[in-house]
Order: structure tokens, then C-alpha cells, then sequence
């Protein structure tokens, strides 16, 4: 009884919510009960082939079915009944919104390649409340293209191997060598620990351990809560917390920025900055509400998806003993090669040659995924397949879906990283087009390629120095959003020097 009394909790807001949304944007637009029909003409809703499926409870739809938790590994039953029932393209209601819900690899992709042009970034309101509303997760059209060009130009390749590869590894050993020999921990809050670290010491020149570093942290526990929590804005809730921390948390940026500014001006102005901060202040004619709003969202960003997506690869893996010796035999090689050479850090060649590597990292986004679905909204009418998907509707392409599709994954629902080994080096599979595990488009994600670095050279140095297996039964959960109830707790066991040498 408890457990069902804090799902209505959870959900409460989220159905209030869905009422005032229904109630100012659907109900006072379409009268006559021609709600699916999207308050077109009387003729051309004769003509309209709209997806099958089914309106839900009156207001409040079928969000009740859409947010039921469910194992990270599987689409949870909502969208298994309806996939079974209306195929993978069907038509919902989701918090108050007319809405296609889409589990087909082929529309999928036809919707991120047609940003801008069909489809739009249409997430919640209470996302851009909390991000900011310069954040690139809400940004469309030439603001976001404007704030995504920043971020690649700091996230180059040059900068990847020059800067960002040797900033990995160190914030990799910082953390793995503070792990004591047999003892227990959450590994969910190391990966945390290890991605926030990295990400605000190249955003704004923090150092882990810092009492400043770790007042941020603390403050962004608390942010992220109501990031992922309803969206009720009342004293005591996690959202309203959160909105606390977010000017907390600027308030720090800002402090940081006014340092920065004042340094500048009393320094040659082409010295080069070597973080965000400084990139942004010097590259880039934004202002100061743009940049803050834009280290606010990388730091959520570049800490969140890839923190999840690492502890899951250590979950994944404990229970594949064959592809942690496989892992552990090809970074024995590079780092063999590494001695051989004289050299104790890893080269941008070494990273080229953690091919298996690979595979486990895209077998752990496959699997896991992190980013389950995209919020996109219908700009034009589109046809597609014979459906017909009327502007002004809301769209969830559901990457999870196509991922965990057994049409195109045999056994989709098993840890299998061989199976991208398929055709070569980048593994058969990687150029899939139905393998989206960092959307696609126009709005791939910016940080894909800095998120595998971090993925790969923790990797690395983890199976070099440490077995692990589970302290206690856990698995990830998609609450909507992907966690470990217990923090995934590991005991961990280190590897002596002779035996990573043979």
C-alpha cells in the first residue's frame, strides 16, 4: 500500500499538470469532440489517417501507463501492449497533448534528419524553468545552432587528444586510486564523482576536492532531483529545491565569470583560455545570461548521461566474466605497447586501439539507454507510412525501442558487445542507422565523442587494477529517467602489479 500511495505522490503533479495543460491548450482550441482530429476543417478530417491507438482517461490520457517504472533493459509494458496492440507507430495522449508515439527505426530517423523543417525541440516548460531558457536542450532554430557551434569548436578533436584525453585519465586515477582493496561502495556515485569532477574542472577551471568544488557538487545533488522530479513549484518539493540550487549554482558561474572578466582585462588578451568559461567569454558574442545558462545545461549534460551510462557498463560487465577478460586482455596490449615506448599515459593511438572497447560502449548504450526518448512537435503535416501526423502534435521518437527491437538486435535483451564485431574495427552494427544512442541530426548530441573518451579510458585503467562483483542485488530502473535503486554497490578487489603484467 505504501508503494502505491508515493506513485500517486510521484505522479500527482505530473496529472495536475496534464489537467491545466489540457484544460488553456486543448479543450479551449478543439470543440465539437473533434479532439484527435487535431480542430482541422470538417473535410480534411474525412481524408486524415491518423496512427491508431487510444486517447487514454479523459485529460490525463495515458500518462499513468507511460511513467510506470520498469527495468532499464526493456521498454516497460506500456509500450509493449501497445506495440503488440497498434503496431510501432501509434497515436496517445500524454500529459494533456495529442501525441504519436513512435517505436520504428525508419521514422525515428526521418524525424532527427528533418529538424527544423518538420519536426521541432519541444520539450516540457518546466525543463526550460530549470535549465534556463538558453539551454540547448530547448533552444531551436539559429540559437541552438549558434550555442552548438561553441560547444563542438571546444569539444574538437584537437582538443580531444590534446587537452580533454590526458584531463580524462587524471580524473580517472584520481578516483580509482582512492578505492581501498576489498571494500564497498556505490559505483552509480564514483561514476557521479569521476563525470563532475571532469566536467567542472574543463568548464570553469575547478579542482576536485575544493570546498567551492564540493558546495557545487552538493548543490547539484539536489538540481538534479528536480530536474527528474514533477514540476510543482511548491515550497518543500524537489522542483522547488531545485530551482533554489539552479541560483545557487549560477551564482557560483557568475562569480566565476566576474574572476575571469577581471583577468582578462588586465592580461594580453590572445592568451588563450583553457576551459569553457573562458572560450565562451572570448569566442563568442554571447551574453552573460546565454553563457550562464549554456555552463549550466554542459554540466548537466556532460555529467548526467555519462555518469549513468558508466555505471551501467560496470553493471553490464560484472555479469559478462568473458568480456571483462576479453577487456582486460586488449588494454594489457596497449599498455605493454605503453611500456615498450617508455610512456605511463595513454597516447590518442592507444585510445584507436581499444577496439573491444568499443563495442562494449556501444553494447552499453544499446542496452541501457540512457536517453530513452526524444520530445519532438509537429511543424508541417507529415504522411508517413500511410498515417497521417497533423502539425501542432507532439512526438516521442522512442530510441529505446528501436534499440531493444528484436527485429534488428537478435536476443535484443542480452549484454552481447560481440555482436558489433560484425564487419571490422568500428563493429558491424555502429553504422546502423537504427542505432541512435546520441539522437541524430541536427542535434546530435555535442559531447558524443567526449562521452566514449570517458567511457574508455575509465574502462581501461578498471580492468588493469580491479575486479569487482555486486556487494548486493541491484539493476537499473527507468523512473523516467535511468537509475540504480541502491547506487549500484560493488565490492572491489585490486589486481596485483605481476598479474597485469603476464
Amino acid at each position: 500500500m505504501a508503494s502505491i500511495t508515493s506513485e500517486l505522490l510521484f505522479f500527482l503533479p505530473f496529472i495536475l499538470l496534464a489537467l491545466l495543460t489540457f484544460y488553456t491548450t486543448t479543450v479551449a482550441k478543439c470543440h465539437g469532440g473533434h479532439w484527435w482530429r487535431g480542430g482541422t476543417t470538417p473535410a480534411k478530417r474525412k481524408r486524415m489517417n491518423l496512427p491508431p491507438g487510444a486517447a487514454g482517461w479523459p485529460l490525463v490520457g495515458e500518462t499513468f501507463g507511460y511513467l510506470r517504472a520498469h527495468p532499464a533493459t526493456s521498454v516497460g509494458r506500456f509500450m509493449e501492449q501497445h506495440i503488440a496492440r497498434y503496431g510501432k507507430i501509434y497515436r496517445s495522449s500524454l500529459f494533456g497533448e495529442r501525441t504519436v508515439v513512435s517505436a520504428d527505426a525508419g521514422l525515428n530517423r526521418y524525424i532527427l534528419q528533418n529538424e527544423g523543417r518538420l519536426f521541432e525541440c519541444s520539450y516540457p516548460r518546466s525543463i526550460g524553468g530549470i535549465l534556463g531558457k538558453w539551454s540547448m536542450l530547448v533552444l531551436v532554430g539559429d540559437p541552438h545552432r549558434e550555442m552548438r557551434a561553441i560547444s563542438l569548436n571546444f569539444l574538437s578533436s584537437v582538443r580531444l587528444r590534446a587537452v580533454l584525453l590526458p584531463e580524462v585519465e587524471r580524473h580517472t586515477l584520481l578516483v580509482l586510486r582512492a578505492w581501498l582493496p576489498s571494500s564497498t561502495f556505490s559505483a552509480q556515485h564514483q561514476a557521479k564523482k569521476f563525470t563532475f569532477n571532469l566536467m567542472a574542472k574543463n568548464i570553469m577551471s575547478m579542482d576536485p576536492g575544493e570546498e567551492e568544488t564540493e558546495r557545487l557538487r552538493r548543490e547539484y545533488i539536489t538540481f538534479m532531483k528536480g530536474v527528474v522530479s514533477a514540476p510543482l513549484n511548491l515550497p518543500g518539493t524537489p522542483y522547488w529545491k531545485a530551482l533554489k540550487s539552479r541560483a545557487a549554482i549560477l551564482g557560483v558561474i557568475e562569480r566565476k565569470m566576474e574572476e575571469r572578466v577581471e583577468k582578462l582585462s588586465k592580461e594580453d588578451a590572445s592568451v588563450e583560455q583553457d576551459d569553457l568559461l573562458g572560450w565562451a567569454l572570448k569566442q563568442s558574442n554571447l551574453s552573460k545570461e546565454q553563457i550562464l545558462d549554456l555552463l549550466l545545461s554542459l554540466l548537466f549534460a556532460g555529467h548526467e548521461t555519462s555518469s549513468m551510462a558508466l555505471a551501467l557498463a560496470i553493471f553490464f560487465l560484472e555479469g559478462c566474466p568473458k568480456a571483462v577478460q576479453e577487456l582486460r586482455e586488449e588494454h594489457l596490449g596497449i599498455a605493454r605497447r605503453q611500456r615498450l615506448r617508455g610512456e605511463c599515459k595513454l597516447s590518442w593511438e592507444d585510445y584507436k586501439e581499444m577496439v573491444f572497447t568499443q563495442c562494449v560502449i556501444n553494447e552499453t548504450l544499446r542496452l541501457g539507454n540512457v536517453v530513452r526518448f526524444l520530445h519532438r512537435k509537429v511543424i508541417k503535416d507529415v504522411h508517413y507510412k500511410g498515417y497521417d501526423i497533423p502539425s501542432g502534435w507532439k512526438i516521442l521518437p522512442v530510441l529505446a525501442a528501436v534499440h531493444l527491437d528484436s527485429s534488428l538486435y537478435e536476443d535484443p535483451q542480452r549484454f552481447n558487445p560481440w555482436r558489433w564485431k560484425s564487419s571490422g574495427s568500428s563493429g558491424g552494427l555502429a553504422q546502423s542507422s537504427s542505432f541512435m544512442p546520441y539522437g541524430g541530426g541536427t542535434r546530435l548530441c555535442a559531447g558524443s565523442e567526449l562521452a566514449k573518451l570517458e567511457m574508455a579510458v575509465f574502462l581501461h585503467h578498471l580492468v588493469l587494477n580491479f575486479r569487482w562483483e555486486l556487494a548486493e542485488p541491484d539493476q537499473a530502473f527507468v523512473f523516467p529517467f535511468v537509475d540504480f535503486p541502491k547506487g549500484l554497490p560493488i565490492r572491489v578487489h585490486r589486481i596485483a602489479q605481476d598479474d597485469e603484467q603476464e
